[in-house]
Parts: structure tokens; sequence; C-alpha cells
């Protein structure tokens, strides 16, 4: 899946991310459009990196990954009309 920021950085999925990153990642897209707080999405954010793809332990979070969940934050934001932290 090619993924583009806000600010038009685009990603290959497939190639710029580990298989636990894209698993991490999929939770986030949904929690994207059902988190009701920004705290919350980076709660569990964080959570979901701690505990890995099935529980297998904690995950690096790439550059890449990191630009692509800031996003997703920032569009979280944007539908909660708040500021990004």
């Amino acid at each position: 899946m090619i993924y583009v920021t806000i600010d038009g950085k685009s990603f290959d999925t497939a190639t710029d991310l580990t298989a636990p990153e894209r698993h991490v990642l999929q939770k986030l897209f949904l929690l994207e459009s059902i988190s009701p707080t920004l705290y919350e999405f980076k709660e569990k954010r964080r959570e979901a990196l701690s505990k890995g793809w099935n529980d297998s332990g904690s995950i690096r979070e790439s550059p890449a990954l990191s630009v692509i969940i800031n996003d997703l934050e920032k569009k979280v934001s944007k539908r909660l009309g708040t500021k990004v932290d």
C-alpha cells in the first residue's frame, strides 16, 4: 500500500516498513477514525509499539513509521479540532 502524508511524503508500506510495523499501523488506521481524543490515540500508539505483533515484544519505531504515525495524529487532531502536542 502506498501511503501519502498530508505534506506529500510517500511511503510504500510493503518495502518501507517491517511486517510487525505494518501490523501496528493497521491497528492505528482503524483508531484514526474512532479515537475520541488525541490523547487516546497517542496512548494506543504507545501501547501497540510496546506490545508488538501478537504480543511478541516491543517494536522499534523506524523513521518511516514515525512519519506515518505522526501524520495520522495530525489527521486525528484535524478531525477532533484539536492541536497536536
